[in-house]
């Protein structure tokens, strides 16, 4: 449970609530909702979070940072969402994900400058849908000793502005080797590479979609080995899912606190809301939830930080955590009423950015049904 943390974790969360109302809330005045951040105050928080060892949470001890475990990062993440400030994505250093396993030319060229912030990357990893959208998924046949891409990719996040992209591509059989699964270093220089739509989603998110028409790649840029991308991939997914877990609780966490100052000051019609029994009613049910996703998210932390594989756990409390978060940033939008609706109130914002994290990294649904098959055809997992 969340009241069963260490020492060291209960300093970590207590340091990061200083930090956000100390530092970050005075940097926020004057900020344009979802607009830019001038580099002055980037530059001013990722200081701060040096000196608070909070910056290198995301990074490897080789490179000077401490990467945190599971619990850690979800003990951040969690406390960060519930601070509910526009600066927490300048809090943690670049995360290399993908890239954290490279090695000899590939870590000098790509690992290494990402975690430097001289480049950046994105992930490539949904493939188009609806009308228009190619019948057979982004696929790469060998060359000597190329790989020729040819497909498209969607919502690849941050890709129009990074410098190459981690692509799962479907390769072909050949005499040269059977068919397989693999993950791509693609540089965005490469000549067939083109962003083809830039858009942003409810929510604020910049995505961009991207083809590749018939994009020579050097087999020196696979991550392992072909049959090894899908693997590779969810296990990306895998820590993301988690994340997404601890910033939805977070959200909760910072909505009921707002709720509850709502419902327990004056109300224009006298009294307070939250005298009313039928107040009292909804408001319960914001904080039974809110209660219920935080030991999910705690369990699943601990699973992962024990070294177990969290693929049905973390998938698991990625729905449950962003579909509580959905409810309770909604039910406080009733209790508050139309002020909330408005652009600009803080549960405008939350409602648009919790209706997308039911999408983001897995679709409810979709991971539904990937906790089915994870127990019903390989006996895995503790769900």
């Amino acid at each position: 449970m969340p009241e069963s943390l260490s020492a060291d974790l209960v300093a970590l969360r207590d340091r990061i609530r200083t930090f956000v109302e100390a530092d970050l809330r005075p940097l926020e005045v004057g900020l344009e909702e979802e607009g830019p951040v001038p580099e002055e105050i980037r530059r001013r928080v990722r200081e701060r979070s040096k000196e608070l060892g909070l910056f290198g949470m995301t990074q490897p001890v080789e490179f000077g940072g401490t990467e945190a475990g599971p619990l850690a990062m979800t003990v951040a993440r969690e406390t960060l969402a519930a601070g509910n400030t526009p600066l927490s994505r300048f809090v943690f250093g670049p995360d290399p994900g993908l890239l954290r396993r490279l090695e000899g030319d590939l870590r000098t060229r790509y690992r290494e400058p990402v975690l430097a912030g001289e480049k950046t990357w994105s992930f490539a990893f949904t493939e188009p849908s609806g009308p228009g959208a190619p019948a057979k998924p982004t696929w790469a046949v060998r060359d000597g000793d190329h790989l020729v891409v040819t497909g498209r990719k969607s919502f690849v996040t941050g890709g129009a502005t990074a410098d190459f992209y981690a692509t799962l591509v479907n390769v072909d059989e050949s005499a040269e080797g059977p068919a397989g699964t693999a993950m791509l270093l693609i540089d965005r220089a490469l000549s067939g590479v083109k962003v083809d739509r830039a858009f942003r989603s409810m929510e604020g998110g910049g995505h961009v979609e991207i083809s590749f028409d018939a994009v020579r790649v050097p087999m020196t840029n696979l991550l392992g080995k072909i049959g090894e991308g899908m693997p590779r991939a969810m296990g990306n997914i895998g820590e993301e899912r988690l994340g997404s877990a601890a910033s939805a609780c977070g959200i909760a966490l910072w909505t009921v606190e707002y709720v509850t100052k709502h419902i327990t000051g004056g109300h224009r019609a006298g009294g307070r809301l939250g005298d009313r029994e039928g107040v009292r009613l909804r408001y319960a049910d914001l904080r039974i939830e809110t209660y219920a996703a935080r030991a999910t998210l705690y369990r699943t932390a601990r699973l992962a930080e024990s070294g177990v594989d969290v693929m049905n756990e973390g998938a698991a409390a990625k729905v449950f955590c962003t579909e509580v978060a959905s409810r309770v940033v909604d039910g406080a939008l009733q209790l508050v009423g139309g002020q909330a609706l408005i652009q600009g109130h803080p549960l405008e914002s939350l409602y648009r950015r919790v209706r997308s994290m039911r999408l983001a990294a897995g679709a409810s649904d979709i991971l539904r049904l990937g906790v089915a098959r994870g127990i019903i055809e390989f006996d895995a997992g503790t769900v």
